[in-house]
């Protein structure tokens, strides 16, 4: 167990992707608070841990006690994050957390890819 402390206050954190996303926990969103959460890692592994993840951030983000609002963004579509929003949209809201997707797409070098802007 990690000892206790005050929380840390991020602007922007990423969340780790394949194997080492087990690692993030409701207590790494109760300990690690940023206004925007970045997940990617459009990989098999990730698909089959990304709902505990999610689910995390509800339940750490409750425990905060103050109100800021969050922003996740997801890298990659996945099935897992369509049905995570629609289930717990409402909760999403009450939490102050938004999930930021975006239709746009950048070209760079012959490669096409998809991305957002966030700006601070």
């Amino acid at each position: 167990a990690a000892p206790q402390g005050p929380p840390v206050y991020v602007d922007l954190a990423y969340l780790p992707g394949s194997w080492s996303a087990r690692t993030v926990d409701e207590e790494f969103f109760r300990r690690i608070r940023s206004l925007c959460y970045v997940v990617s890692g459009d990989d098999h592994l990730k698909e089959g841990v990304l709902r505990p993840l999610l689910d995390a951030l509800l339940s750490g983000k409750h425990q905060w006690g103050i109100d800021i609002q969050v922003t996740l963004i997801p890298t990659f579509d996945s099935l897992v994050m369509h049905e995570w929003y629609q289930e717990t949209h409402d909760r999403q809201q009450e939490l102050g957390i938004t999930v930021l997707g975006s239709n746009s797409t950048v070209a760079m070098q012959d490669e096409t890819f998809p991305a957002c802007k966030v700006e601070f």
